[in-house]
């Protein structure tokens, strides 16, 4: 029996533990590097941990593209196999792998023509530290963005080992990314073992080394272990077009709701920036949060990688009980998540500061900070389990739509009309404002495609979610 197809026989607790963990673990190696990374130019230089963040905007975009194109892959991959369909899932993972190469090529020249201009353009050249801020800033995007086909081909082989369910091997290869990170961030920023002192720039090379050493453990743990599909180099040279107008209609609503992480990114560093004598300190603050909160956020996110093949499987094998019991199950275990990261952020706010080498001014205005974020976090949980079933079922649609209601129409308003009163830390509860007008709407799409698509699968004596009404 392929492994494939223990997704459709497997008790689902079982089931999405074995698939999720390795990924969630993976991820939290993802996180732990992510997080080592910033505390190691933070001690090389405080300005280093604003430079990065200024710098995070255009490095979501790539994961947007790579992550986004991957989430189409995996759902029309996955189907393929439940429905039997061995030809279809080749040509998914074979058209894959071209549309990887072209996504470099896309950051290729951003990297060479565009990396310092984005960096230098957010600054306030008059302002203090803005120089060397942005001579940071543009050296750590360029390598990033010039050498980045190891992060779009990492992506992509782990999405087709998660495709197939081969999530331990899917953790070998972002693991085996992450520790070569963090081994060589202190020797290539600090010039350790006879290397020379790169600085910022030594961040960035450790963070490409990590990413191109993925993806050729991923390259070989796909031509070795995984056998439910075949990849070919002359099929990947000749992409099917409707293969790639499916993956892209699936995965574009991605692309683009990760992408809006980016605008929002971008335009509240702005906002933050407008507080004169404390906009460098607030956006500091902003990427220490965005770094913590990876901890919690990126675990659900593995379980909702987990989730969403599971989903797609049985989907396309038409079982809706297991639908419904993974669905359940998956909400409880990211509720657990995340109301510990709630824990956390509000109880030992200092503990997560003095990581990165804060001073008096980051103490006083991070600590309010992040109790005040991390209320949303439970309710962040229940969002993007629910987001699990449209990105499964070809619906992504609502997730962009809920994503941009939470990032653009609700949070910048929000946090902007909260600016004008002239207190930094009131910003932060925009927050909250936009998780709740994400969870309603959140709510009645999950009804609709739930009632519209899992309800009428033809099972007998199958109970119905409640939010099917």
């Amino acid at each position: 029996m392929q492994n494939a197809d223990r997704m459709g026989v497997m008790p689902v607790k079982k089931l999405l533990i074995s698939m999720s963990l390795p990924m969630m673990a993976s991820m939290l190696v993802q996180a732990l590097y992510n997080v080592v990374d910033t505390i190691f130019v933070s001690r090389f230089d405080s300005n280093a941990l604003a430079a990065l963040t200024l710098a995070f905007p255009m490095q979501n975009l790539m994961i947007a593209l790579g992550a986004g194109t991957g989430v189409g892959v995996n759902a029309i991959l996955s189907r393929s196999l439940g429905e039997k369909r061995q030809d279809r899932a080749d040509a998914s993972a074979n058209t894959a792998l071209l549309l990887s190469f072209f996504s470099f090529l896309l950051f290729f020249l951003i990297g060479i023509f565009f990396a310092e201009p984005f960096i230098r353009n957010q600054l306030d050249p008059t302002l203090e530290h803005s120089a060397v801020v942005g001579e940071y800033g543009a050296a750590y995007l360029g390598i990033c963005c010039t050498y980045s086909f190891g992060i779009f081909f990492q992506v992509m082989f782990e999405r087709l080992l998660q495709s197939t369910g081969r999530t331990f091997y899917s953790m070998i290869s972002q693991m085996t990314g992450a520790v070569i990170n963090i081994i060589f961030d202190p020797i290539l920023i600090f010039g350790l073992l006879g290397f020379p002192r790169l600085g910022v720039a030594g961040a960035a090379y450790a963070t490409v080394l990590g990413q191109c050493v993925a993806a050729v453990v991923g390259l070989v743990l796909n031509l070795k272990k995984n056998s439910d599909i075949h990849l070919e180099l002359r099929s990947i040279l000749k992409p099917q077009a409707e293969i790639v107008r499916q993956i892209y209609f699936v995965g574009v609503p991605s692309i683009l709701m990760m992408s809006i992480g980016s605008v929002m990114t971008y335009l509240l560093d702005q906002i933050l920036l407008s507080f004169e004598t404390v906009g460098t300190t607030a956006v500091a603050v902003f990427g220490v949060y965005f770094r913590m909160q990876s901890f919690f956020f990126m675990p659900v996110f593995g379980l909702n990688n987990g989730l969403i093949p599971l989903l797609a499987y049985n989907y396309g094998a038409r079982k809706r009980r297991r639908i419904n019991e993974a669905l359940r199950f998956a909400l409880i275990m990211a509720l657990m998540i995340m109301l510990t990261g709630t824990i956390v952020f509000e109880t030992i706010p200092s503990v997560l500061l003095g990581l990165f080498n804060a001073g008096p001014e980051l103490y006083e205005m991070g600590i309010p900070a992040l109790r005040i974020i991390a209320v949303h976090f439970p309710i962040a949980a229940v969002c993007i389990i629910m987001g699990s079933i449209f990105q499964a079922f070809s619906k992504s649609y609502y997730s962009l739509f809920v994503s941009i209601l939470r990032q653009l129409v609700a949070l910048l308003p929000a946090a902007w009309l909260l600016a004008q009163t002239g207190v930094v830390n009131n910003v932060w509860f925009a927050f909250l404002v936009a998780e709740g007008t994400s969870l309603v709407f959140s709510l009645i799409f999950f009804r609709r495609v739930y009632r519209t698509t899992v309800a009428p699968l033809p099972e007998e004596g199958e109970e119905v979610l409640s939010f099917s009404g």
